[in-house]
């Protein structure tokens, strides 16, 4: 579904501010590409801030699904091509940017249905189990802007599943005070008893030996995740390859200042000091690696 002209320009500009106003520090990373491929990257942005936004929002439950119910269909329609009106602004773009990238519809999809399992009061037995919310909310948006990037085959995509469980751990260590704020205790029930730490201790915010190992458990796998993940940079074409890197980059730089004060996010959502932050970036920038490698 194609739309007119201007339809589809004035949704890249909705799509543009939306990601700039969201002080993500991604959205720099997206100056890295060319014109098209930032647009594409604006309009995916775009997409996956409105479906978390839809969850996070203070309306009943009830409400947020038959949001997510609604967000669904328009998602279907407006991939359809069957010249259904695009009813909402960020539609045309992001429909343009699929069409345009040949991005698979399923991993759109499959966002939806991971943020639709914050709905529900759940939590997670084993790693397994957390792995399935992680590849929905996470690695499918990372194989989405692969098609944007360009790659070079199929191998690429292990690597970017990869990604996204180490982004998405990287979030839950960070979060890890907001979410329990709310009810949400994303790591699994199993490395809780494994370390003899329990929920209840993290929503009382005891910050012991039992709760450094439960972390300290989180912060090897998610490291083993980056190095893994690091071998999708040789799968890129040569601008995705910066602003992988960049994304990649920023993204273990906050798990290493969460290594560096685990009982951190104990209190607060850890952030990555602003000079830090510039340096990172600043590698990408001016003088790019020729490789990704994680310790």
């Amino acid at each position: 579904m194609k739309g007119d002209n201007g339809s589809v320009e004035a949704s890249y500009s909705f799509c543009r501010q939306l990601a700039r106003r969201s002080g993500s520090s991604f959205y720099p990373c997206f100056l890295l590409l060319g014109r098209e491929k930032r647009r594409g990257m604006d309009a995916l942005y775009a997409f996956m801030r409105h479906t978390d936004d839809l969850v996070d929002s203070r309306e009943p439950v009830a409400s947020r699904q038959r949001a997510l119910g609604h967000w669904r269909i328009l998602l279907s329609e407006a991939l359809s091509g069957a010249g259904v009106p695009l009813n909402h602004p960020l539609m045309p773009a992001l429909a343009d940017a699929v069409r345009r990238f040949q991005i698979p519809p399923e991993h759109l999809h499959a966002v939806i249905d991971g943020v639709e399992m914050d709905l529900e009061a759940r939590q997670y037995e084993t790693f397994d189990d957390l792995a399935a919310y992680c590849r929905r909310v996470a690695s499918a948006v990372g194989i989405a802007c692969l098609h944007v990037w360009g790659f070079r085959g199929d191998g690429a995509l292990a690597p970017a599943d990869k990604c996204g469980l180490a982004f998405q751990l990287t979030n839950i260590l960070r979060d890890l005070k907001e979410d329990v704020q709310q009810g949400r205790i994303y790591l699994p029930l199993e490395d809780f008893r494994e370390s003899g730490y329990s929920p209840e201790a993290l929503a009382a915010g005891v910050a012991d030996e039992r709760f450094l190992s439960l972390v300290e458990r989180q912060l090897d796998r998610a490291e083993g995740f980056y190095r893994e993940a690091a071998e999708l940079f040789d799968w890129l074409e040569r601008d995705g390859r910066r602003v992988f890197g960049m994304m990649t980059s920023l993204y273990y730089a906050i798990l290493a200042e969460i290594r560096r004060r685990p009982t951190a996010v104990l209190s607060r959502r850890v952030r990555l000091p602003g000079p830090r932050k510039i340096r990172v970036a600043a590698r990408w920038l001016l003088l790019p690696p020729k490789q990704l490698a994680f310790p």
